[in-house]
């Protein structure tokens, strides 16, 4: 186990917004950080990082949380993983105690596989450089492809043996089960026989987003036409081929901080490129692409150019996955390689500058190209013309952004030289058979001033007492040590036995306050969470007479730390929609502390009040015994009660 001591270094050391910011594009927000939910698939920003609170919290999905429940979330680590990922990345040395055999049996069966890909990733790059045939073979075919020994360290490239099961023996030997080799696809057992998938091939470790190997792809090097040339893992519990982009891991931050991305179709084209400098582009390892991958691609940015060698084939049958990207909401280009050429070839021939400049004077964007490629392909065929201008217009209508499908509908009219007209009516038609293929309802047109009524929405019971008994903890953690004067109202009964009340002013810090008050009440949270919170928090408040709000949301059990999340982030919520950048400026709370800690408590007491109350009156109806009186005389005396609470409150009874 991870030793406490290394559990709080890391904490002390990582800095959420760093952390957060390899994975989402973040963009300052007053001072706070906001970007896409990395969650939902969404196209305005709801997701919120407060570096001083070194919190975060996602409005679309409501998760939220601290460092590490970010990591557990976003990359499915384990809290260990995710204690690891970041002594890993600040470098910090983890110190652990010794683990029983209980605790290392329940160790999970994904961070197995996880470990015996990193076993294998390292025994083939280890094969590659330091045996006879990873020397002669891999090593040979990687330095012919121009490759440096610091891109092949880079990348972790590799080598597997050219014999039936070298790579399965030697796992199995250094203790990794035959059952863990075979679901990640690494072995393939058949009856009593074991053997290597990737045998005599050269071997590229595939990264997810934070760097752990998930697969491999391996490419054979011989001539033999009964096999594939590239073969990947199979479908695992770690590996799913279509959520996954090769290169990700080593261009996340380049792509976040160039803001744009570059899409090609092979490992060695990612490899290339990153070598030559240009580090921000990622494959679809030579498979369609998927919607997975781009919204992969859209939490780091939303700017894509695909980059297709000089096949026209190839290009033609790549046009779908343009309109997926389209579909997403990013903006596309395209940069199509001389005939001949591919990304790789083109990169090993070229400078760094050569290729930067042919990639931005040759990059097209998406109408044009698309435009330039099938009407290539019509010559003077009226119908194909005709056939060609829906196809650019279907490409149109897959964006979901009105005012950037008018530009293109323009710029297409220019273009194929028809009127926009008729294109704005094709769009129309197009859209209207896509609402009723998915099934939705199709609004007709109104008439002019026509008042369509609305549905009436179905309310929700608002749970007043959650509502206050929230509020109190969020006091208490962003103003518990701030002293204020506070009203303190005392209601007492006069010599006649009228109830009332005085009032005279007392110095206290908040979280002495609240706790007196409530004290004094015996009140008590009718949330089993909110008490326990309660408690740990005025507790810590005592001992240490002050709350550091990162420190202390740290050592909370993970979900406690995502309530306080939610308390202390929903305030937030207006600094994603710009409210000052239109002149609505929201008060600041730290002008009122006083006032809003007292009618918290106030309004609380009179919930409750009015909850006895009621609960009085349904006794008082039910039960005619000689104690009706008294009952009686109980509800009369907290009806008095509320109006003194109304009054101070400012509230009609």
């Amino acid at each position: 186990m991870i030793s406490r001591t290394t559990i709080d270094k890391v904490f002390e050391i990582s800095r959420l917004e760093e952390v957060i910011g390899d994975f989402v594009q973040l963009k300052k927000s007053g001072s706070n950080f906001k970007g896409l939910s990395p969650f939902t698939d969404e196209r305005t920003p709801s997701f919120m990082v407060s570096p001083a609170k070194q919190i975060w919290k996602d409005f679309s999905s409501g998760k939220g949380g601290n460092v590490i429940s970010f990591l557990m979330e976003h990359e499915h680590f384990t809290y260990p993983e995710a204690i690891r990922f970041l002594a890993k990345k600040y470098g910090i040395e983890i110190e652990e105690t010794v683990q029983t055999d209980e605790q290392k049996e329940k160790a999970s069966e994904r961070e197995s596989l996880y470990l015996v890909s990193e076993f294998a990733r390292d025994y083939f790059h280890d094969t590659l450089l330091n045996s006879d045939e990873g020397k002669a073979i891999g090593l040979s075919y990687f330095k012919e492809r121009g490759f440096t020994d610091e891109t092949i360290e880079k990348f972790k490239l590799g080598y597997s043996l050219n014999q039936w099961d070298a790579f399965t023996q030697n796992a199995i030997k250094e203790g990794y089960s035959i059952s863990y080799l075979e679901k990640t696809g690494l072995t393939i057992v058949n009856a009593d026989k074991q053997f290597d998938r990737f045998k005599g091939r050269v071997m590229f470790p595939i990264h997810s987003m934070s760097g752990r190997t998930l697969g491999f792809g391996g490419r054979i090097l011989t001539n033999d036409k009964k096999q594939a040339k590239y073969i990947n893992s199979p479908e695992s519990d770690i590996y799913h081929k279509s959520k996954v982009l090769y290169g990700i891991y080593h261009s996340k931050q380049k792509i976040v901080k160039e803001d744009t991305c570059y899409l090609v179709e092979g490992y060695t084209d990612v490899i290339q490129f990153h070598q030559l400098g240009v580090q921000n582009v990622v494959s679809s390892s030579g498979t369609a692409l998927t919607e997975d991958q781009i919204r992969l691609i859209r939490r780091l940015t939303n700017n894509i150019t695909v980059l297709f060698d000089g096949d026209a084939a190839g290009v033609r049958a790549s046009l779908r996955g343009i309109d997926l990207i389209l579909e997403q909401g990013l903006n596309v280009r395209i940069c199509t390689f001389p005939e001949g050429e591919d990304p790789d070839s083109f990169a090993r021939k070229n400078s760094l500058e050569e290729l930067t400049s042919f990639l931005n004077e040759q990059s097209q964007d998406f109408i044009a190209f698309k435009a330039s490629l099938l009407a290539s392909e019509t010559k003077n065929d009226p119908i194909k013309r005709a056939e060609t201008i829906r196809d650019i217009v279907v490409s149109i209508a897959k964006i979901p952004d009105v005012i950037k499908r008018e530009v293109y509908i323009k710029e297409c009219s220019r273009i194929m030289d028809i009127s926009e007209e008729v294109l704005f009516n094709t769009q129309a038609q197009i859209l209207l058979k896509e609402q009723k293929d998915r099934g939705k309802k199709v609004q007709q047109p109104t008439q002019a001033f026509e008042v369509v009524p609305k549905e009436p929405e179905a309310s929700s019971k608002v749970d007043r007492q959650f509502e206050l008994e929230r509020k109190i903890i969020e006091l208490l953690l962003l103003y518990g040590v701030i002293e204020e004067d506070f009203e303190e109202v005392t209601i007492e009964a006069n010599d006649e036995g009228e109830i009332g009340y005085k009032q005279e002013v007392i110095k206290a810090k908040v979280f002495e306050k609240i706790y007196l008050d409530l004290q004094e009440d015996e009140i008590e949270f009718a949330n089993e969470g909110f008490k326990e919170l309660y408690f740990e928090i005025i507790d810590h408040y005592n001992r240490e007479q002050d709350l550091k709000l990162d420190q202390f949301i740290n050592k909370l059990q993970p979900e406690k730390a995502e309530t306080i999340t939610h308390l202390l982030m929903e305030d937030e919520r207006y600094n994603l929609h710009g409210w000052n950048r239109k002149d609505i400026f929201v008060k600041d709370k730290k002008f009122n502390i006083s006032q809003l800690v007292n009618e918290t408590i106030l309004n609380l007491r009179r919930h409750l009040v009015t909850q006895k109350i009621n609960d009085l009156s349904m006794g008082f109806k039910e039960n005619e015994s000689k104690d009706k009186n008294i009952r009686l005389n109980n509800i009369v005396d907290y009806i008095t009660l509320k109006k003194i609470l109304s009054e101070k409150l400012n509230r009609v009874l």
